[in-house]
């Protein structure tokens, strides 16, 4: 990319609800991105979901508010596609001033757990399958979109129904080439079981990047939305009556040979392979503040709406929490399907990633993988309200092998005064909050 075609640029991390924090530059600058040159206070990746400080955090009074720098991550300068005026944005993480990563960067908490597979020789693949509504967010209430076509609502289901991809082609021919631009490999996308409702699949990738490609990912798709008219929302629920959005990670695991730890040639997968299970079902319920991170992330997380709430795992089955998906056994992998749209990606292929491996290095044995309907079934359950997953997580002695102290203390403060500035809004405000935040 020539970036002698620019006047300005971007630079931002990414904060504990996966929001961009950063600044509007100009090019001359640009030659001390990796210098250290670029500051930002630590306390901003640390803010609630409206941009505020939260109360008692270690962040901000207590130490003076004080700055950390910014550093340029791998991925280097990528464009902006959803501007019109030209320019690009270097994706950063943040580091404190002695340049020792910060301890609260998400990007570093999944650093920090790849590391541990590269101690053992391992990479891990990842992919990850997002689902967005389209929506007209003109009037008091949110509402379905109009279809470019007729100029009418929407209306009307339309699960994998090409007629509906087909009106928004205009939408998902530049978000593709635009996906193409900066880098990301958008592979199949469908039209979902909500009113308006999408999915797109990114292919799989060294998790890092698989991380990096969702959270760019999200911004390319709500930012092209707004330049066709609409918008586009990742929240968990934007509609009562509507299918949630989900995220889902599928994950492998890569020896030194270039080999999936996972693949025994057969059906069923390794003993490897189980133990990643064991892990992921026990650290589930404790999670679930990471893969339900708002208020609204607990309207998705209803029996019998295809959104898993039992901890469980199984082969082939889409009500099951963990899906082994059946595919050549080289591909064997492991689909985790709790997480909803809204989540930070960088958290949560933290905790999932953090929590297979724990499973293997205590080979962690699981339950018999179930069969039939999930929802019928006796099953520990995730964390059943927005306060005991904030509990659970801060308390938990396996999030605590995953991710550092400062992390969980300052992601439960967030999440305590977003719960309770919530209970000040009426509900049926509460899309106003998140539409495009999360």
């Amino acid at each position: 990319m020539d970036l002698n075609q620019f006047r300005t640029f971007r630079v931002a991390t990414c904060d504990l609800n996966g929001q961009m924090r950063g600044k509007r530059l100009p090019i001359s600058d640009y030659d001390t991105v990796d210098q250290g040159a670029i500051k930002l206070p630590l306390s901003a990746l640390n803010l609630d979901v409206w941009g505020s400080d939260i109360k008692n955090s270690p962040l901000v009074f207590e130490t003076g508010d004080a700055d950390g720098i910014l550093l340029p991550t791998d991925r280097g300068p990528v464009p902006m596609p959803w501007l019109d005026v030209p320019t690009f944005f270097v994706p950063m993480w943040t580091y404190e001033v002695d340049r020792t990563p910060f301890a609260g960067d998400p990007r570093h908490a999944l650093a920090r757990v790849l590391d541990r597979y590269a101690t053992r020789g391992w990479q891990v693949v990842a992919a990850t399958e997002l689902e967005f509504y389209l929506v007209d967010d003109s009037h008091e209430n949110l509402s379905p979109p109009i279809n470019p076509q007729s100029g009418r609502p929407l209306v009307g289901r339309a699960y994998m129904s090409l007629r509906q991809l087909d009106s928004f082609d205009a939408y998902f021919s530049e978000l593709y080439d635009a996906c193409e631009l900066m880098g990301i490999d958008a592979q199949t996308a469908i039209s979902e079981a909500g009113l308006g409702q999408f999915e797109v699949n990114l292919t799989h990738s060294e998790a890092m990047r698989a991380a990096d490609d969702t959270w760019l990912f999200k911004s390319l798709v709500r930012g092209l939305a707004r330049k066709h008219g609409m918008a586009a929302t990742f929240m968990a629920k934007p509609f009562a009556q509507e299918a949630g959005n989900g995220m889902h990670v599928h994950f492998s695991v890569l020896d030194e040979e270039g080999n999936n730890i996972f693949n025994n040639g057969g059906a069923d997968g390794t003993a490897m392979l189980r133990h990643a299970v064991a892990g992921c079902l026990e650290a589930m319920a404790a999670s679930t503040l990471v893969f339900a991170p708002h208020g609204n992330s607990y309207e998705r997380l209803v029996p019998n709406t295809h959104a898993p709430t039992g901890v469980s795992w199984a082969y082939e089955n889409r009500t099951s929490a963990l899906r082994i998906p059946e595919s050549h056994p080289k591909a064997r992998r492991i689909e985790h399907r709790v997480a909803g749209g809204d989540i930070n990606p960088y958290l949560a292929l933290s905790v999932i990633l953090g929590a297979a491996l724990a499973g293997i290095e205590d080979e962690m044995v699981p339950p018999d993988p179930i069969t039939g309907n999930a929802y019928d079934l006796d099953l520990p359950q995730l964390a059943p309200t927005w306060q005991d997953a904030i509990d659970a997580f801060e308390s938990d002695p396996l999030i605590a092998r995953i991710l550092p102290q400062a992390l969980i203390e300052n992601l439960c403060l967030t999440k305590q005064q977003e719960l309770s500035l919530l209970a000040d809004i009426d509900v049926s405000e509460h899309w106003k909050s998140y539409l495009e935040t999360v």
